[in-house]
């Protein structure tokens, strides 16, 4: 009586255990689903899922336990100390600018930087040339310019006269002078002759029409009639295209010089093909010490800012939901047996061991009535 006893504890419990997980689907006779079909974890797979996800998000990946394991100082240590090492060995080797945009899949960025180079001045050129050709040359000039033109014109007309009255009170003016005395006198024929029959040699002549001329460019009239000629040339000037001043400028090779200069002093291919620490010697230092300490220091500060924003958006109580609701039933029977297997063998002989007890128990009771 002891064996049937143990033997229909164990088998009871056994089956009790069975019966958690199988069958994984409803069992139906003559159109009606049998009594503990499914077994109850497939029959209770989403609310399982549902209290999971509920589970892991309330006490497992909590704001508070991330903080603790992710944002320590041990491992912002060992962040910066990772990123350290990498950017010692990445950008300040002997590897070369130009390796690195060849790496990135910039192979011919110095190509493309000159033909770049090479378009922008001939946009720019073709520009000049446009607003050369259809702007008049006041609209070009600003106000303080055009002021300070109109302010010189007095001064230029000035000077001009001075420089006129030195000419002609020097000897080479004077030898100017008595040429043209000569050449006129000539060019009237006997007139002439007859002139300087009366009025003697012609260099008798040169000391009062260098009289004359002298007096004439010192006069005021002859320095307002010159302001005035030019202020009204000035104003001409100015409702003009500046391009009419420049008909016979060439501009193609003007390009093509500027062009072949601009791609001389950039030198692009030779400056590429320098390590980053040729432009920045003291590089490393300032990143191992000042700028990688910060960047991480900072990069740290906003991700725990955001971290329960980031975790209100990723929805991990609903991501656990769904994966554990699409397990197979196999998988988290394997799941839970995995982790129980002892202790539902325990249980099993459990009930092996309390129904032999119940079989001897029973036992002794018919004994004594018998």
């Amino acid at each position: 009586m002891a064996f049937i006893g143990a033997l229909i504890g164990g088998m009871t419990n056994h089956l009790a255990i069975k019966m958690l997980f199988r069958p994984h689907n409803p069992i139906y006779f003559r159109g009606k689903r049998l009594p503990f079909t499914p077994g109850l974890i497939p029959k209770r797979r989403d609310e399982l899922a549902k209290q999971l996800g509920v589970t892991v998000t309330n006490y497992l990946l909590t704001p508070e336990t991330i903080r603790k394991k992710f944002f320590s100082q041990d491992i912002k240590d060992k962040v910066q100390d990772f990123v350290t090492t990498k950017s010692n060995e990445l950008l300040f080797d002997d590897r070369t600018i130009a390796h690195w945009l060849t790496t990135a899949g910039f192979p011919n960025v110095a190509d493309d930087i000159e033909k770049k180079v090479d378009t922008v001045i001939v946009q720019q050129f073709g520009n000049l040339h446009h607003t050369l050709a259809t702007k008049p040359i006041n609209q070009l000039l600003s106000d303080d310019i055009k002021a300070t033109i109109d302010g010189k014109i007095p001064l230029a007309v000035e000077h001009i006269l001075n420089k006129g009255r030195d000419y002609f009170v020097s000897p080479e003016g004077e030898a100017t002078i008595k040429h043209m005395i000569d050449e006129f006198l000539g060019s009237k024929g006997s007139l002439g002759n007859m002139v300087q029959m009366f009025m003697g040699d012609s260099t008798s002549m040169v000391f009062k029409v260098q009289k004359e001329i002298v007096k004439l460019l010192q006069s005021d009239s002859s320095h307002q009639l010159l302001t005035s000629i030019f202020e009204k040339e000035w104003q001409s000037l100015q409702t003009r295209p500046a391009l009419d001043f420049l008909q016979d400028v060439q501009f193609e090779p003007i390009v093509d010089k500027v062009q072949t200069y601009a791609k001389q002093q950039l030198a692009v291919q030779s400056r590429l093909d320098k390590p980053l620490k040729h432009y920045w010697p003291n590089g490393n230092v300032y990143m191992n010490e000042t700028l990688i300490p910060q960047l991480v220091a900072k990069g740290f500060i906003a991700a725990e800012d955001k971290l329960e924003d980031v975790l209100k958006r990723l929805n991990l109580q609903e991501v656990v939901r769904e994966q554990v609701d699409s397990f197979p039933v196999a998988t988290l029977e394997d799941l839970v047996l995995g982790i129980s297997k002892r202790e539902f063998k325990m249980i099993t002989v459990l009930g092996a061991l309390l129904g032999g007890l119940i079989g001897i128990v029973q036992g002794l009771i018919v004994y004594l009535i018998g």
